[in-house]
This record gives structure tokens, C-alpha cells and sequence, in this order.
């Protein structure tokens, strides 16, 4: 069993950069699947970023972040990073890790499919 925080949150201007962290403790680290999700309040929780593990080693990005964001993963530190840059007024969300032992790549952008989660860190972007 893993479990997993969240930090680097904050409030950054349009245009600015953050960096999240998430650190997992527990469990064998680089067999889980680490993603990325964000909500914002009232809407669904929708799927940003994603590094396989398990020898798959692979990022995968939702559209509208390609380009601006940047999934990386230290497996001798247990964490898994989300460099997010050129921030836009459609990014402030609550930013959720969530981690998966062997999924399958066509569940990858689906938070059902995770069995842990972080408790969330918030992002505000101001115009």
C-alpha cells in the first residue's frame, strides 16, 4: 500500500510557473503508475499527466497540457514531479497525485482505475 502527498502548490500569475511534488511512501515505489489530476470545485476531476512504472517509464499528457507541462520521476527519491509552465486562466484546480499498480494503457486517463490518492494541493492562476 502506498500513500502519497502533494506539495508546490500556490498562487502564480498567468504566464508564470509551478512546480508540484508528489511523494509516495509505502509499497514498491516503481511498480505504480503516477498521475496527475486536477477539479476544479462542481466540476469532474479531469486527468493531466501520467509516468508508468513497471519498466513502461512513459509519459502521457492530456491535450490541453502538452507542451506547458512536464511529468518527471525519481525513483530513488519516491517522487514524482509536475513542472507546469506558461500557466493559463483554465489550470487553477486542486492538483491530485493518484498512483495504480498495473494498469492498462487505455484506463490510464480514467481516476476510477486508482486505488491511492493524495489529499490535493491547490494552484490558483491570477490574470
Amino acid at each position: 500500500q502506498v500513500q502519497l502527498h502533494e506539495s508546490g502548490g500556490g498562487s502564480v500569475q498567468a504566464g508564470g510557473s509551478l512546480r508540484l511534488s508528489c511523494a509516495a511512501s509505502g509499497g514498491s515505489f516503481r511498480r505504480y503508475t503516477i498521475a496527475w489530476f486536477r477539479q476544479v470545485p462542481g466540476e469532474e476531476r479531469e486527468f493531466v499527466a501520467a509516468y508508468r512504472g513497471s519498466g513502461g517509464n512513459t509519459a502521457h499528457y492530456q491535450d490541453p497540457v502538452k507542451g506547458r507541462f512536464t511529468i518527471s520521476r525519481d525513483n530513488t527519491q519516491n517522487m514524482v514531479n509536475l513542472q507546469m509552465s506558461s500557466l493559463k486562466p483554465e489550470d487553477p484546480a486542486v492538483y491530485f497525485c493518484a498512483a495504480v499498480m498495473g494498469i492498462i494503457l487505455s484506463s490510464l486517463r480514467t481516476g476510477a482505475a486508482y486505488g491511492y490518492w493524495g489529499p490535493g494541493t491547490p494552484v490558483t492562476v491570477s490574470s
